[in-house]
Order: structure tokens, then sequence, then C-alpha cells
């Protein structure tokens, strides 16, 4: 008799039938894969940064290959509160897999008006808070890299929404473990880690960026080592779950995420290489769990042995 493999895990509020997500900035809002993969395979769908006013993004090049992974520096081009509204929810309502809305701003009012705007709104689950981008002037890397300053905008925006709050972390910071605390404190019902890492590619002959911008954000798998320490350094000095981002191309990056304490994953560059690949991860775990003889997915969160 085959072993019943139950994938499903909890996250700050959320039950997910598995801990496989789209992640923000590489999905789009859902509607751009539906003819490729079907999205309700998957544990849920974390939108493209939504910000209160309709945003162009950064002038291109703002996407370049690199060595195991990419840099982009998109700069949050999204419709805006209301064109999402309008022009993007009502196929998201159509999904039967809970929905997380990224939401970004320059100021803290921006990310209350976001929340506010959203938060009467049906197919809704759940926010993530974007204080990291590495790609905009204004708030990004700013909410973070200051505490005090997180941690108002977390508190605010937790007396605003009795929804799951989801706060994305850069790895660009000194002491994440100190910050991840401070959230935690202030009320956030989960974390996600790693935003992208700051890099840059130069063109020889032109001697210039190749990025219009200068510099970008890199993912893929080159940074998974360095999102699986940060993952791992970040789960053990906090109670709430975490979300491990960062490389995830098979089940097996995945499966080393949640080892090192990840509650649920999200895939994000990977799904420029092949879109059927979170269906793929998904079926992967559940091959995993089979193998082993492990009967909830849940039971290897944190497993991780060493020393």
């Amino acid at each position: 008799m085959g072993v019943e493999v139950d994938l499903s895990v909890s996250l700050g509020g959320l039950n997910l039938k598995n801990p496989v997500l789209a992640a923000s900035g590489c999905f789009g809002f859902g509607e751009e894969y539906s003819s490729l993969v079907d999205l309700n395979l998957l544990g849920g769908l974390i939108t493209k940064a939504v910000t209160l006013n309709p945003t162009p993004g950064n002038p291109p090049p703002r996407i370049v290959e690199t060595p195991c992974g990419m840099l982009n520096s998109i700069g949050l081009a999204n419709p805006g509160l209301k064109g999402f509204l309008r022009e993007k929810l009502p196929f998201l309502r159509s999904l039967t897999v809970p929905v997380i809305v990224n939401v970004a701003g320059e100021r803290l009012e921006e990310y209350v008006a976001v929340v506010k705007g959203l938060d009467g709104e049906e197919g809704i689950a759940g926010y993530e808070i974007n204080i990291s981008c590495p790609n905009v002037e204004k708030g990004g890397m700013e909410f973070s890299s200051d505490t005090k300053v997180a941690f108002q905008l977390v508190s605010t925006l937790r007396e605003v929404t009795s929804k799951p709050l989801i706060v994305k972390l850069s790895p660009n910071l000194g002491n994440i473990a100190s910050v991840a605390q401070a959230l935690q404190e202030a009320g956030a019902d989960a974390l996600s880690l790693i935003n992208t890492l700051i890099g840059m590619v130069i063109d020889v002959k032109a001697r210039k960026p190749v990025l219009a911008r200068g510099t970008g954000g890199l993912s893929g798998p080159a940074i998974k080592p360095v999102a699986l320490a940060f993952v791992w350094q970040v789960a053990q000095a906090v109670e709430i779950p975490v979300v491990g981002i960062g490389g995830i191309f098979t089940s097996e990056d995945a499966l080393q995420f949640i080892l090192a304490g990840a509650t649920a994953v999200q895939v994000g560059t990977a799904n420029f290489v092949d879109p059927q690949v979170m269906p793929r991860i998904v079926a992967g775990l559940r091959d995993y769990c089979v193998q082993e003889k492990i009967g909830k997915l849940s039971d290897l969160i944190g497993g991780l042995e060493y020393g």
C-alpha cells in the first residue's frame, strides 16, 4: 500500500495545500502564465508589486543574464492600485489557490493606502510587504535598512488589516536576525527571504553598465547558498514562519530550504526557464516523501542536522 502524503503547510494563518508559491516579480499577475501552467496546482501565488499610483519602472535595458542567474532592474513597474483592482484582480478571483498581493511604496502612507484599498476586496488572502527592493530610488531598501522604520511600518499595517502580513527581507542588510525579530514583534505573521542581491554587469567595449540604472537585483541559482544561510539564520531567530526564496529550480532545492527552516518556498527566476517548473517541484516533493516514507511534509521543516 502506498504512503499517504500530506504536502499542506500553515503559513501565518494561510492554509496551503503545498509549500510552493509563485514569487513576486517573476510571474506577473498570474494571467500571463495561465495558458502555460495550471495555476491551481500551486500552493499559492504572490503577485507582482502593487503601488498606490501606476509606476512605469526603470528605463531599458533592465534585464541581463549572468552566470547561473539573472540581473534585473525593473523598478516595480505596475498599473497601480486602481489599475490592479480593475485589470488584474478579476482574473485572480477565478483561482482556487490563495492569492497574496505584494505591496510596495515610497512612504509609509502609501503602503497603508494600498492595503486599505485592497482589504475589503474578495479574492485576496494576504499581503507580502516589500520593504527590500534594491531597484528603486525611494522606498524599498530604506524601510528594511532601519529597524525602527521597518517596525513602524509593519505595526501600522497591522492596525489596518487582520489578513496575514508576510514581510519580504533583503540580504543587503547588517544583522538580518535582529530585523526579523523586530518585525515579528511588530506583528508580522511570516517573513520571506531573500530578495535579490545587488549586482552589476559591465559592457567592456562600451565601458558602461549593461543595465541603464547601473546596478540591479541578482537572482537565480547563483544566490541559493546565500539565501539558504539567511533562511537558516532567521528561522532560528523567530517563531513565525519563514518563506525561502533564492535559486529554487528543483524539488531538492526546495527541500534544502525546508530543512533549513522554511515553511514554504517561492519560485521566481526558474519560471523564465521552464513555466512547468513549479508543478514539477510539487510532484518531486511528493515523490521524496513517498520514497522516505514521510507522511507529512511539514515534519521536515527545520529538520537540518548539523554540528
